[in-house]
């Protein structure tokens, strides 16, 4: 049995698992600030619960319009450089947060904040894609994702220990011990191998990057703002549900905590078993349409406890919990391909860019819609979400298709076959692991500013 555990923890690389911890500890440093925040933002900054939304909203109108920008700045500087320069940027930014006292500050911080995280965000996963092997993507990236939330989990016990002492002097240490981290960080990335893009010279910087930009790949814009409303699986898990097990069904509060803890472990345990088998653009639909499937189910189980009592109450919103995580699983590893698959070589900061603002717009107003179906229409809402789904599944089809043909048409063949074929640097060329982290968003859609979630 140990050595089975022993076989499932190993990374697939070493390098995959330098990335991992580094995924580990940016998870630690956020997770951590993040669980005291709400107490943080409200106790030592003295904000209202109204101010600190409407700071987090800003904050992601400011990330949005940031993206591309920041993708364009990561393809031209490369993807290594401008990570470890988002990493000082906010490890300077969190160590200002016990000095802010007002909003106007609180404000500039936030909105500066998902800035800098707009340009990690590009900046990891342009340099994820260039240094891995294409055989080895997805199931690093799986292997990366138990780790975040293995580091979300330790954040969260560290969050939860600071708020147990009930002092603001040892709540005002959060953001320090996440800027400590943050900094190790920016140290740890410029050890890392250089990606191929990294490589470019002043003079290569100077020339235009060929091909039309991210923006004209229709395909690529559909495809990743599909994605977007298939990640509204974290709206269902995160709020519809824990709503209609409080206000729809019998089912004790207590229960919430047992299904976060369900959620947790599984998205620790099984990334890689659901990454299993996917390599290209069909096995990634394949896993979407698996994905799909654990949504809908989800839906129509969770619909049924409104009428159910006690324990069969209990057993459906937990089953019904575990299956929305299924539709999060599989999707992350069809994700991955994606990105893989469908990104121009030569732009891949950009692309990642065009991707996050296409892929807010796929999910930014699902929270208020979703809420509104289920608890004012019952069981018509829900099967009205599980007809979003089924819609986005059959788009994301020929948008993928429509996408490829684009790449096909404006990148060179010998570029398109050199990225799947593309190595990471000579394992005698990556430094020793020290402990780092990641400073952009991994997988699913989440916050970087390290504010309220």
């Amino acid at each position: 049995m140990f050595a089975a555990v022993a076989r499932y923890a190993r990374p697939p690389s070493p390098l995959a698992g330098r990335l991992a911890t580094q995924s580990l500890l940016f998870a630690l440093g956020e997770g951590s600030f993040m669980t005291g925040s709400a107490v943080f933002f409200t106790g030592i900054v003295g904000l209202s619960a109204t101010q600190v939304g409407l700071g987090l909203t800003l904050a992601g109108i400011a990330s949005f319009l940031a993206a591309l920008p920041m993708g364009r700045l990561v393809d031209r500087f490369g993807p290594k450089k401008m990570w470890a320069v988002s990493a000082v940027g906010q490890a300077a930014m969190f160590s200002v947060w016990p000095f802010i006292t007002d909003f106007q500050g609180y404000l500039a911080m936030a909105v500066g904040m998902e800035v800098v995280g707009a340009l990690g965000g590009a900046a990891h996963g342009a340099y994820t894609i260039d240094v891995l092997p294409a055989d080895q993507r997805v199931k690093s990236r799986a292997y990366m994702y138990s780790a975040l939330n293995v580091g979300f989990t330790l954040g969260a016990v560290l969050g939860g220990l600071a708020l147990a002492f009930d002092s603001d002097q040892v709540l005002r240490t959060l953001p320090w011990f996440t800027a400590l981290v943050f900094l190790v960080n920016a140290a740890a990335i410029t050890r890392l191998p250089n990606a191929s893009h990294d490589e470019r010279t002043a003079e290569d910087r100077k020339v235009k990057i060929p091909g039309p930009g991210p923006l004209r790949n229709v395909g690529w814009l559909l495809t990743t703002f599909f994605g977007g409303v298939f990640w509204t699986n974290q709206v269902l898990l995160n709020i519809v549900i824990p709503l209609w097990l409080v206000e729809e069904t019998d089912a004790p509060h207590v229960l919430l905590a047992f299904l976060f803890g369900t959620n947790t472990v599984m998205c620790i345990v099984l990334p890689m078993a659901a990454a299993r088998g996917i390599e290209d653009v069909p096995t990634a639909l394949k896993a979407v349409r698996l994905s799909s499937v654990f949504f809908v189910v989800s839906c129509l189980i969770t619909l049924a406890t409104h009428d159910t009592v006690g324990w069969m109450t209990i057993a459906l919103v937990w089953i019904g919990h575990v299956t929305v995580t299924g539709a999060e699983l599989y999707l992350s590893a069809a994700s991955w391909s994606f990105e893989a698959e469908l990104m121009d070589p030569r732009q891949r900061g950009a692309y990642q860019g065009a991707a996050e603002l296409s892929g807010t717009l796929g999910r930014v107003w699902a929270p208020a819609l979703y809420t509104f179906l289920a608890m004012s229409w019952g069981a018509g809402g829900w099967l009205v979400i599980a007809g979003i789904i089924v819609l986005a599944t059959i788009g994301i089809h020929p948008s993928t298709r429509l996408a490829r043909r684009f790449l096909e048409q404006h990148v060179p063949a010998d570029v398109l076959a050199d990225a799947r074929a593309s190595s990471p640097a000579p394992e005698d060329a990556v430094a020793a692991p020290p402990p780092s982290l990641t400073t952009g968003r991994e997988t699913v859609p989440e916050s970087t500013t390290g504010l309220v979630p």
